[in-house]
């Protein structure tokens, strides 16, 4: 196959390589690369290959050359008009992932990238493409995760702090025989639990897992003092496991005169 830039004299490859050594931007400095290779003589195949890149990019940057000379190397989008990621757009939207959208008034509680598009728009009056919104979130380091679920206190302050009083109290003033212990159970799910993941292209990632769920429950107390804890496993979640519990308290506590237990909603 042929050069596809044939004709231009020899100042003009020489002005090419003057701005090819002063480039400090990598994806001009590619282009002013292809230039150079077809200049020299390559084909567009051959300058493909030598610069991984695809033919038609070749053929591309080439035509923009012939029709604006050394300019046409620049990137065109830099006179689509205002940058629409700018510092103000990011500080917004970093703000925002950092937050939730049931605060700018949406029901659900975690963020789409569409969601995050109607809502900047919304706020800024600067609306983007789902595409570019990927970009943004890349500029400000943010990652998809998954979010941890947690349970907010269901009491009023006051009752809380009241109640918060009362178990300083006894634990200030406890006689040494007697124990303080924090108890709670928990369930133990054995199958694994699947979060995201990325996959290869067309490709569908398995787990195994054993089929039907299979769970523990488990019941600790925590030693006030000590920091010992203590705990027993049973198949079910009911008044048994607490008993195996209490056992479990009583023998590993033979000279406590009383066992105090601080459960849920004490």
């Amino acid at each position: 196959m042929s050069c596809i830039l044939s004709g231009y004299p020899p100042t003009v490859k020489d002005r090419i390589l003057k701005s090819l050594r002063r480039c400090r931007d990598a994806k001009l400095h590619k282009r002013y690369l292809i230039i150079v290779n077809l200049l020299h003589g390559w084909d567009a195949y051959d300058t493909a290959e030598r610069l991984s890149v695809h033919n038609t990019t070749v053929y591309r940057v080439a035509k923009r050359f012939r029709e604006l000379g050394e300019a046409g190397l620049l990137d065109g989008r830099e006179d689509n008009g205002q940058v629409k990621l700018d510092e103000r757009f990011l500080g917004r939207l970093d703000k925002m992932v950092r937050s939730t959208p049931q605060k700018y008034g949406w029901p659900r509680p975690t963020w789409t990238r569409e969601l995050l598009v109607e809502t900047l728009a919304r706020e800024t009056g600067v609306r983007i493409h789902p595409a570019t919104m990927s970009r943004a979130l890349a500029l400000i380091k943010a990652r998809r995760g998954r979010p941890r679920p947690t349970v907010s206190c269901p009491w009023p302050e006051k009752k809380k702090k009241r109640r918060l009083g009362a178990i300083r109290q006894l634990l200030g003033g406890l006689p040494r025989r007697e124990a303080v212990f924090y108890e709670d159970e928990v369930d133990v799910h054995l199958n694994p639990k699947i979060g995201l993941d990325w996959m290869g292209y067309r490709q569908q990632k398995e787990v195994n897992t054993p089929g039907k769920n299979v769970k523990r429950y488990l019941a600790g107390a925590l030693n006030v003092r000590t920091g010992l804890l203590l705990w027993v496993e049973a198949e079910r979640k009911n008044s048994l496991l607490f008993i195996l519990l209490l056992h479990e308290l009583c023998r590993f506590n033979p000279k406590a005169t009383v066992i105090h237990l601080m459960l849920d909603n004490y």
